[in-house]
């Protein structure tokens, strides 16, 4: 989950003018990055080849 306080500082950083489009965009970044990290400290991740086999599955 994301915090107000992370909401606030990705506003500061957008330009004086932007889209919604534009801050959702942002915003659903900034959450995916908050459950990846989320998931690492859980250990929930994947080596680097039991990713290339998943990607070898999904690509069949």
């Amino acid at each position: 989950m994301i915090t107000k306080d992370q909401v606030l500082n990705s506003l500061k950083e957008m330009p004086t003018q932007f889209s919604i489009d534009e801050l959702m965009d942002k915003l659903i970044l900034l959450q995916k990055i908050e459950i990846g990290l989320e998931q690492s400290k859980q250990g929930e991740v994947y080596s680097s080849l039991e990713a290339k086999e998943m990607l070898k599955e999904w690509s069949k």
